[in-house]
């Protein structure tokens, strides 16, 4: 499961990485530079909006119909999305119509990256109830390393299409597109559910009873204070992380002017994509070890102290103190990511979880838009001000440290339900044995059965250590002038 799992989220996971087709994009047209037909990167961004609002909202509304149709059916689904939306794009790029780009990728593509980031989740909390943290780890620190694969993958394949008609990108996004179509199909087609009440051999529940019965509906759970609570929870500790790793870039180049080139800055970003994929890991299973609400309690600590010790690293002239804060920040951006669902589980049971995660993920959707808001709008008018650019993002450090401090009075007020809030849960549609059965395991494996496990790990893992070793090659020149 967790490879199929990797092989949609890797797949999705270049929506991050989007930003390497707009500068070849806005010279179309004039192909060696813009020309007034061409599109503007602006009016192209707006691709990267609509990814995320859509990917929030059709989480949010096809939530409860995975849960009812299985994942098996949402991973197909979104697979036809994604890939369609890629398709669409690339006939948007050949016909010039940037309307396709906004409904191919940005539409419906983001409708497949909702259906595509919450059916691994729900999937893998299900056939991991003694490690709730460690699976949905596995299945979201995909989401972080699609872009480390996906964008060198993609500027290879535009300099191979190039010609001196074309700037390679439409036939980029066709062999994207059939690439990520085959790779999600069979993650999905791959998919199972475990049998219902079903345990981990030789693994006990707390309390020695059988596996949760009961459950909390979507419906329900979206109206009590714990929901909004944890909403409050992730929006603020995305926005506070999304919004330094939109401006990761220019905001090393400016604090170190002169020390820092444009190659080693973008090595600084991919060095952050990878800590963000390693604190999906680490912290979601960590969180098995701990709890959620002490995870959480320690991203937001953890998290005031490091924002505010940023001013004093710029001002200390420490390159590696400012790297180490930030890398450090990006763990717990994407560890927040992946022990979130584990702590819906925890609170409203299991049954309906990919259901109300979905629509939890409107948080990321509001939080995508606050947080570089925020970060852009406090550096212009800090540099309007006349403020030196190497101390324009101070007093924004000490805002999104503002922001934590709320998150983490959120985070402790979270209790656990009232009991007369449950109800006797079903998965995909086959009711739940009840406390009194006992809860079956798997059979032994069978022959060849670890060969194919070893077999999935080598088509997700190679890949996924290429996009690594090319975030590292190019951090060593950021390291090389520390």
């Amino acid at each position: 499961m967790p490879p199929a799992a990797l092989a949609i989220h890797l797949s999705i996971g270049m929506a991050y990485g989007f930003s390497v087709f707009w500068l070849p994009l806005s010279r179309a047209i004039g192909i060696t530079a813009s020309t007034p037909e061409d599109w503007k990167v602006s009016t192209l961004g707006w691709m990267y909006t609509l990814f995320f609002v859509m990917l929030g909202s059709s989480a949010a509304v096809f939530g409860p119909w995975l849960e009812r149709e299985g994942p098996r059916k949402a991973g197909v689904v979104a697979a036809c999305c994604w890939s369609g939306g890629f398709l669409l794009s690339a006939l948007g790029i050949w016909l010039h119509q940037v309307w396709w780009l906004w409904l191919g990728s940005g539409v419906i593509g983001g409708c497949g990256l909702g259906l595509g980031y919450i059916s691994p989740v729900s999937t893998l909390i299900k056939w991991f109830p003694d490690r709730r943290g460690m699976a949905t780890g596995l299945a979201i620190m995909g989401f972080g390393g699609g872009a480390m694969i996906g964008t060198p993958l993609a500027d290879a394949l535009m300099r191979y299409f190039a010609t001196p008609a074309s700037v390679g990108v439409w036939q980029t996004f066709v062999v994207l597109g059939s690439i990520y179509f085959v790779a999600m199909m069979a993650g999905a087609l791959a998919y199972r559910l475990p049998p219902p009440a079903w345990t981990p051999r030789g693994w006990t529940p707390p309390g020695g009873t059988a596996v949760t019965t009961r459950a909390v509906t979507a419906d329900a759970a979206w109206r009590t204070p714990q929901f909004w609570l944890l909403w409050a929870v992730l929006c603020l500790n995305v926005s506070a992380g999304i919004g330094v790793l939109g401006m990761a870039s220019p905001m090393i180049q400016e604090i170190f002017h002169g020390r820092v080139s444009a190659s080693a800055a973008a090595g600084f970003a991919g060095l952050l994509s990878l800590f963000n994929i390693a604190g999906r890991i680490f912290w979601a299973s960590l969180s098995d070890r701990i709890g959620r609400k002490a995870t959480y309690a320690v991203f937001f600590a953890l998290g005031m102290l490091l924002y505010a010790s940023v001013p004093f690293a710029g001002q200390s002239g420490s390159l590696v103190l400012f790297v180490a804060i930030f890398c450090v920040i990006l763990t717990m951006y994407g560890g927040g990511f992946a022990a979130i669902p584990a702590y819906l589980a925890d609170l409203f049971g299991v049954a309906f979880v990919g259901a109300i995660h979905g629509r939890l993920l409107t948080a990321w959707s509001t939080a995508g838009i606050l947080g570089p808001v925020l970060v852009n709008y406090i550096r212009e008018f800090q540099l309007a001000r006349g403020v030196p650019p190497a101390d324009a993002y101070t007093f924004t450090m000490y805002v999104l440290v503002g922001f934590l401090a709320v998150g983490l009075v959120c985070n402790l007020l979270v209790r656990p339900l009232d009991s007369a809030r449950f109800t006797t849960a079903s998965l995909g549609g086959t009711p739940i044995a009840t406390p009194a059965e006992p809860a079956p395991s798997m059979p032994p494996a069978a022959p060849g059965h670890w060969t194919q496990v070893a077999v999935a790990w080598v088509l997700v893992g190679v890949p996924l250590a290429w996009g690594i070793y090319r975030t590292l090659t190019l951090a060593s020149q950021l390291l090389a002038g520390a």
